[in-house]
């Protein structure tokens, strides 16, 4: 019988069905975005970025895609370690060039989908970067290498290592090229390698190298080593251009031992204060007390003078040192400097050997060595020799090498001579790379014996002396890969396994004999079990060694009169070695808040030299020449940035990465220069910069730039209003009336939410968070929140549950608010984490037709993603603009032909499969991970108790270095975040007593779950 009645409601996948749908979809999704100039004009649009993403798009669509179930085949043997439904928990070692990071690797049935802190080393501060928590989807990457190659063929292990072994035996000298490598059994099988060959010469380089900086230790100490540094220790703080909080050395540390002394409370009313002199506006330089721009060329001067600033003070000679105008900072910087002796800290970023003999002094002449850094606690993570490499390009030019092995490395494209290798390589009898893939140095070379991922391998580490980690693998190869260190003992006719060898190494080294276990084999399980090994502290005898170089002959360069190039290295991106993981490509970086690109920065004072005008997420290309090499960027102004300098960032410009970060940005490790043997990524003559005429668009996740004077926004005062009053710099003070009127907050229209068993909040320290962006990855990580591309950012379209807001200050007088928009040149910097609210009187819940957003028992706004029908009322009602609309099913959608179906792509592997994988079409925004509050409660249960405090916390605060957030049950009243924010109880209630803790925009009391503790700065003056 024929149904005559009138459909009313239909699918939105018969929706797009629609001949007009598609056709105004066509109008509305068809933007094309030039990429670089060698586009000619054919741009990129959201299908192509679909198409090229290098996981069959699983990691755009990560959070779009459905994973539907075609069988349920139970286990016949079920695995004796693997309860379906119940994470397993693995300590190891994120390990990759430099970094590393002590970590806890969550798995699902076998596939490893998160990276935690491991907080029983002391080598990460129990915190993590935003490069280990993306690490995770490089494992399922499908641009890593299926099986080895030879003459750009597959082969079988077998073979290659037959050929591989003919071939070193007749190649006489034989170069072996790494990073630093700082793994004890590694370096004993490269060892037992050497053993077999006698040709072999070790060369080491590091992408940002610190040479000069150990050469200069050598020379003071006779230690060719770095010092440990102890931020936590140190009042004052002066930093000539180190990133110490971005992407200097062991950043997660130093970010948790620098808000260590940042921190304050009713019984710690005192902070540390930190001065920088930089050119480009670091992560550090955001941070600091007092920051003075200054150019490149004037490193040494003014490092000098500080040196002989304290000099006089100390009686000790001076050097030769240029006059500095305007020296108020680094005055003042000295005087404190001096009256904190022993609790001070100086470093610099510089590579100049002559700098860092300076700095060593300064340290020394402070008595700094054995409190805030230690000589003898060498840091191992950097030991490139810059003159050794450089001495390799010119010998492999010339015909001297009959083979070279590359462990890990690609120096074609992160090495200043990268072209001359590229030539020499030509010259070789053999080559052979360990890469994963076929990168820009593989992709030259006669063999390729692809390396496993690090949660495929064993292997350990020993960043610091006496402290070590151990990585074990938490998934069986995907492919048909081999570990490094296993394929040097095949080639030495070594048959063990690389985990036998290991532990024989540990065995041999008698660690037992350092430890509180007698018995090797239960010191070997307990060490795998914890992940870390630490030397039992000894008493440290051993003086500091003076300086024995003072270079009283010192002569600070001269400062350049022209344009100067300040290479460095992003948050985000690092140094380039992931560059293919889209997650890195879209966390913003922390300063501009940009994805997907790289650009010339520069002040606003060169912009109008130039004559830019940008517009919103829009500027010129410019032509940038650096002694005879010549690219086309994007400018962008910088706020913060030094007159006379420029900044561009490392890790773009991949030709050879895979289909995600191929012909993204433009490569900056061409420009570094090697003058006096040492690498310098100043460059301070031979810059020349002509701007084109031609557009480009540069997506960024913010594009306002200060908080206009909104004071409920970002409240904040300094450290002496601080000590005379706790609510110093608050809006709205803990009063019941302010200016004569009702305070907000005392009269609702709502009723209110009893909450008998939990109630969750968090706190967001101001003065603890850096900025530095781990949380944001960490929070993608864990909800499956999908990557979306650079067209769909450019249209405000980002998925982020989580953002971190940067402000900066502004000079415009008060009341103009056209004038307020703009940012001083040198303006402080707060950086403020925006998620969900959780409110309590939340104005989303008023406005959903179909009740998918919702208050629960605990205090958690919650999202029913099956009711959600996508109005966006809720949206467009939210006051932080916090929720997300996805627009896109990703994949198996007509829009996006080819290959985009992800039903049998390794990509899925990364999802967190107790997260709802959200469909087209409806809101998405942060639940504080309620899947992971829901999993505590029931684990609590098991047990018969309540949850105690910390073993329930969000992605985002298990991430965190710097400890800003701060999550936990306001209920119990032993919580950690109950003692922070003094709650009492009252008659409406709990009643917060902490003077800082405030709520963002609290004026409208919608009544946040999420409690932000004001912003102070340790500085004389505030700029309010």
């Amino acid at each position: 019988m024929k149904n005559n009645k009138k459909q009313y409601w239909k699918g939105l996948e018969e929706l797009t069905k629609n001949p007009e749908f598609e056709k105004y979809a066509d109008k509305e999704f068809a933007e094309h975005l030039p990429i670089n100039e060698e586009s000619e004009g054919d741009g990129t649009n959201r299908r192509d970025f679909l198409k090229m993403m290098g996981f069959g798009i699983a990691a755009a669509s990560l959070a779009a895609c459905e994973a539907p179930i075609r069988k349920a085949i139970p286990y016949l043997n079920k695995p004796i370690d693997v309860d379906p439904g119940v994470p397993n928990y693995y300590a190891s070692t994120y390990l990759n060039g430099n970094d590393f990071a002590s970590i806890v690797v969550k798995t699902r049935e076998g596939r490893p989908i998160k990276i935690e802190p491991n907080t029983l080393s002391s080598l990460s501060g129990g915190g993590t970067s935003a490069q280990a928590q993306a690490s995770v989807l490089s494992l399922y990457d499908k641009e890593r290498l299926s099986a080895p190659q030879m003459d750009g063929k597959e082969t079988t292990w077998g073979d290659l290592d037959k050929a591989v072994s003919a071939n070193l035996a007749s190649a006489g000298r034989i170069a072996f090229v790494s990073n630093s490598i700082f793994s004890p059994s590694t370096q004993a099988a490269i060892d037992t390698l050497k053993a077999k060959y006698a040709g072999i010469e070790e060369i080491t380089y590091d992408q940002v190298s610190f040479s000069g900086t150990l050469s200069a230790n050598e020379k003071s100490f006779g230690k060719r080593v770095l010092p440990s540094y102890d931020f936590s220790k140190a009042k004052t703080i002066v930093t000539f251009g180190a990133d110490f909080l971005g992407e200097w050395l062991n950043h997660s540390l130093h970010n948790k031992q620098f808000a260590t002394t940042r921190k304050l409370g009713p019984n710690k009313k005192e902070m540390s204060r930190l001065y920088a002199f930089e050119s480009n506006l670091s992560l550090t330089g955001s941070n600091a007390d007092y920051r003075t721009r200054i150019k490149a060329s004037q490193q040494g001067m003014y490092v000098a003078n500080l040196y002989n600033a304290i000099a006089k003070k100390a009686g000790a000679a001076t050097v030769n040192a240029g006059t500095i105008e305007d020296s108020a900072n680094l005055t003042k910087a000295a005087n404190e400097l001096w009256a904190n002796k022993g609790k001070s800290l100086v470093v610099s970023g510089s590579n100049e050997e002559q700098v860092q003999v300076l700095v060593n002094a300064i340290n020394n002449l402070l008595g700094n060595y054995g409190t805030t850094l230690d000589i003898n606690s060498s840091d191992y993570t950097r030991k490139g020799d810059d003159k050794k490499m450089v001495n390799f390009v010119k010998d492999l030019k010339s015909g001297s090498f009959g083979a070279v092995i590359f462990f890990n490395c690609n120096p074609v494209y992160d090495h200043a001579m990268g072209k001359d290798m590229e030539e020499g390589l030509k010259k070789v009898k053999f080559s052979i790379s360990t890469s994963d893939r076929k990168d820009e140095t593989a992709s030259l070379v006669k063999a390729i014996a692809p390396d496993n991922h690090y949660l495929e391998s064993w292997n350990d580490a020993e960043p610091v002396s006496g402290k070590f980690l151990l990585t074990q693998p938490t998934i069986s190869n995907l492919f048909n890969t081999r570990q490094a260190q296993q394929s040097f003992l095949a080639w030495a006719g070594n048959d063990a396994t690389y985990f036998d060898f290991i532990k024989e190494n540990w065995k041999n080294t008698n660690f037992t004999a350092q430890s509180d276990e007698s018995n090797f084999e239960t010191f070997w399980d307990k060490c795998l079990y914890d992940g870390v090994f630490e030397v039992k502290a000894t008493e440290n005898t051993e003086a500091a060694q003076e300086a024995v170089e003072i270079a009283v002959d010192y002569k600070a360069s001269a400062t350049g009169s022209g344009d100067e190039l300040v290479i460095y290295a992003t948050g985000a991106l690092g140094n380039g070695s992931q560059a293919n993981n889209p997650w890195l490509q879209e966390m913003p970086d922390p300063i501009t808040k940009a994805v997907w690109d790289n650009y010339l920065t520069v002040s606003r004072d060169k912009a109008d030299k130039l004559g830019l005008v940008v517009g919103d997420m829009s500027t010129k290309l410019a032509n940038l020449t650096v002694n005879g090499k010549t690219i086309t960027i994007p400018v962008m102004i910088q706020p913060g940035q030094a007159e006379g300098t420029v900044g561009l960032a490392i890790g773009y410009g991949r030709t050879s990465a895979g289909k995600v970060a191929n012909g993204v940005g433009q490569n900056a490790y061409p420009f570094i220069s090697y003058a006096g043997g040492f690498q310098n990524m100043a460059i301070t003559s031979g810059v020349k910069i002509e701007l084109t005429s031609e557009e480009y668009r540069i997506a960024q996740t913010q594009t306002h730039h200060t908080y206009m004077n909104r004071s409920s926004v970002v409240q904040e005062s300094i450290l002496s209003e601080y000590q005379k009053n706790p609510s110093a710099g608050r809006a709205f003070p803990m009063i019941s009336t302010y200016h004569g009127k009702e305070k907000p907050g005392n009269v609702s229209l709502w009723e209110g939410h009893k909450y008998p068993n939990h109630h969750w909040g968090m706190i967001v320290d101001m003065n603890s968070c850096t900025g530095c962006g781990a949380c944001t990855v960490s929070c993608q990580a864990e909800n499956n929140v999908p990557v979306v591309g650079k067209a769909e950012v450019l249209n405000r379209r980002e998925m982020a549950w989580l953002r971190i807001d940067r402000y900066y200050s502004s000079d415009a007088p008060e009341g103009d608010l056209n004038a307020m928009e703009i940012a001083a040149d040198q303006p402080e910097v707060t950086f403020q984490p925006m998620m969900c609210q959780q409110c309590n009187n939340a104005p989303c819940e008023t406005v959903c037709p179909v009740a998918a957003t919702n208050h629960s028992t605990e205090g958690l706004n919650q999202m029913a993603y099956n009711r959600c029908i996508g109005t966006r009322y809720c949206a467009n009602n939210c006051p932080y603009k916090v929720r997300r609309f996805n627009w896109f099913k990703y994949h198996d959608n007509s829009q996006f032909p080819e290959n985009t179906s992800m039903n049998n792509d390794l990509g899925k592997m990364v999802l967190n499969p107790d997260v709802t994988v959200r469909a087209r079409g409806v809101m998405e925004k942060c639940s504080f991970c309620v899947q992971r509050v829901q999993y505590g409660k029931l684990e609590a249960k098991k047990e018969g108790r309540r949850p105690i405090d910390g073993e329930i916390t969000s992605a985002c605060a298990t991430a965190c270095p710097s400890e800003a957030l701060v999550f936990g049950d306001m209920k119990d009243p032993n919580s950690k975040i109950s003692k922070m924010l003094r709650l009492k109880d009252g008659e409406n209630g709990l009643e917060v007593k902490e003077e800082r803790a405030y709520n963002m925009l609290e004026e409208i009391n919608v009544k946040p779950n999420v409690w932000y503790l004001t912003k102070i700065r340790n500085k004389e003056e505030s700029n309010a």
